[in-house]
């Protein structure tokens, strides 16, 4: 598929009539709900943070959960007024072997918006969590029927291919185990571990065949998250799990973070888009994991602070360039 010519490319990144495309809610990518997991990871380190007892934590994730759900309501409506006036865009955006797997980030914000919101008694979460999950089982099963029989193309692999299958089975176990149900949470969890062993070798093999093609390049962000979110969804469903078994998970964190260090050249000399969200949730996962360890495991409390300055650092900075993106009127793609 390397060997294909120029249109062929753009098809495998773009999709077949993306260039004839003039609405703009025609053109609204799924894409866009990364901004809303980002943000939603991130107001749950600070809940996590001011759990322990960390006043200002506390008082910064109670001001914060009420524009980032407005935000991601306002998502919500917007991709559904694409679905109601534009379904075959939606088909295609699901059949598309990149923008397929980045579907799955509509319902990792409802598992993560269940999680924000859930109180004990109430079953409409349990519905809502359902309905992601069933959402989140259809994409990927779409996704891994590509990959099994041979139809993914080269160009096309991605880091975008663990949201699905690796990102919906932790955070939906996160979810389960908000619910009240961590049985069935462990069993997610195994599921969320078993596909990250099998997309692991091929996605990791496709990146170090070289730089991939410009347009997929923001999304090796989501490179980062497995381990962290395998480390997070472990210290979710098992409360009692020490933190030294959490400290493992963390360094298993360190090689995919020198991983995406080492090729910055090429991630950085792309413009910037909304892709670049693909790192938002990874660093707020981390930080909760490490928030997790200095209650766990008896490290300093300035490492917690740091790591969740960091992330609310580099996520204040996404935020402010897909406000001036917004602004000059190139937040979508063209």
């Amino acid at each position: 598929m390397n060997n294909e010519n120029h249109r062929a490319r753009l098809y495998y990144l773009f999709g077949a009539s993306s260039p004839q495309r003039s609405s703009w809610l025609e053109r609204l990518p799924a894409s866009l709900f990364a901004i809303s997991v980002g943000l939603f990871g991130l107001n749950g380190a600070w809940r996590r943070a001011g759990a322990y007892g960390w006043t200002f934590a506390a008082e910064a994730a109670a001001w914060m959960v009420w524009p980032v759900t407005a935000i991601w309501i306002a998502s919500l409506l917007l991709y559904g007024l694409k679905c109601r006036f534009y379904p075959q865009a939606v088909l295609g955006e699901y059949r598309h072997p990149v923008q397929g797997s980045l579907l799955a980030l509509i319902p990792l914000s409802l598992l993560l918006a269940v999680m924000q919101f859930c109180r004990p008694g109430q079953d409409i979460w349990l519905v809502l969590a359902l309905l992601a999950l069933g959402l989140i089982t259809l994409i990927s099963t779409r996704v891994v029927s590509v990959l099994a029989t041979a139809q993914m193309p080269t160009n096309a692999i991605s880091p975008a291919l663990y949201l699905p299958i690796v990102g919906g089975a932790l955070i939906g176990a996160m979810t389960l185990a908000a619910l009240g149900y961590p049985g069935w949470g462990a069993m997610l969890f195994g599921t969320g571990l078993a596909g990250w062993a099998l997309l692991e070798a091929r996605i990791l093999s496709s990146l170090f065949q070289g730089p991939m093609p410009e347009a997929l390049r923001p999304t090796i962000g989501v490179e980062l998250a497995p381990p962290t979110v395998a480390t997070l969804a472990a210290a979710t469903i098992w409360p009692a799990l020490p933190g030294d078994v959490l400290i493992v998970g963390l360094g298993m964190a360190i090689a995919p973070f020198v991983g995406v260090a080492a090729r910055y050249q090429w991630w950085t000399s792309v413009p910037f888009s909304i892709g670049f969200w693909s790192f938002s949730f990874p660093l707020a996962a981390f930080a909760s994991v490490t928030i997790e360890v200095v209650h766990r495991g008896g490290w300093p409390l300035w490492i917690g602070i740091v790591a969740l300055v960091l992330a609310s650092a580099v996520i204040a900075f996404l935020a402010l360039r897909t406000i001036m993106l917004l602004a000059r009127g190139k937040l979508l793609p063209q």
